[in-house]
């Protein structure tokens, strides 16, 4: 008869502990579906956006994530050709910003990009920057053609925009033959900004909006309006995105009143 309780009371121990192992794993599992759902939540925006855009998207993400927690933003900064040979190649991208139309175009062309999302977004300028200290004394752009400069610095027109600009300039203005010999190019405008900085060369040409961000360059002449094409930074949605809603969500809030205030605050004007 003892052994026969005993008999009953490990059968309901066994089936005691088996309930409880059970419903601990069910609520493992059932904690382990709200994460993936929390997870699931956090939307990832890749932008490639030009180097002359990099302080100005930092702050602009920092504003951004304050109403849109939700939304990891990663920025890949380079010349506007660099970024469009990446995407060509498949790299990942969400959004583009070019510094220039001819690399939106070539994408445009390739029909990589999410049709009727293109828009013009900001407006720069052309400007000679050189050390603070401007020891050569270089007062105008036509400085560039005399002995005041033995070197000058220039984005690299074969895939930066600002080195295309500045190719445009010089040669409409016939400073070409003279120019060219003096020049050394840069992968990216900011590659310019930091040899001018550092005395490397006597001066460059940058984006007003470069120039605005550093302390130890000087800005002594601006590209005259007619020189060169107008300075416009097309914005796109790219086809191969995963997150439409979130990119359009974004792009929206670049063109407000709120962005349109930190733009200018670096320089930009707004396109529209």
């Amino acid at each position: 008869m003892k052994r026969c309780k005993v008999s009953i009371f490990m059968m309901l121990l066994m089936i005691t502990l088996t309930a409880v192992l059970v419903s601990g794993c069910g609520q493992q599992n059932e904690g382990e579906k709200t994460s993936s759902a929390d997870a699931g939540q956090q939307q990832k925006l890749v932008v490639s956006a030009a180097a002359s855009l990099k302080e100005t998207m930092n702050t602009l993400a920092e504003e951004y994530k304050k109403k849109n927690p939700n939304v990891d933003l990663t920025f890949n900064f380079a010349a506007s050709g660099t970024l469009q040979t990446q995407i060509e190649q498949g790299a990942p991208a969400d959004i583009f910003i070019s510094a220039a139309q001819q690399q939106m175009d070539a994408l445009d062309n390739k029909a990589l990009l999410a049709d009727g999302t293109r828009k013009d977004l900001l407006i720069n300028k052309i400007v000679l920057i050189t050390p603070k200290d401007n020891k050569n004394n270089i007062t105008q752009l036509a400085d560039i053609t005399t002995d005041k400069v033995s070197k000058i610095a220039v984005g690299d027109p074969k895939s930066v925009p600002a080195g295309q600009y500045a190719e445009e300039i010089f040669k409409n203005l016939n400073y070409e033959d003279t120019v060219k010999p003096k020049s050394v190019y840069g992968n990216d405008v900011r590659a310019v900004l930091a040899w001018v900085e550092n005395g490397e060369v006597d001066c460059g040409l940058v984006y007003q909006t470069d120039a605005a961000i550093s302390d130890k360059v000087k800005i002594v002449a601006e590209a005259p309006e007619d020189s060169h094409k107008p300075i416009v930074y097309p914005i796109a949605i790219l086809k191969s995105t995963k997150n439409m809603q979130a990119a359009k969500d974004f792009v929206d809030f670049l063109q407000t009143p709120e962005a349109a205030k930190i733009f200018e605050h670096y320089g930009f004007s707004m396109a529209g």
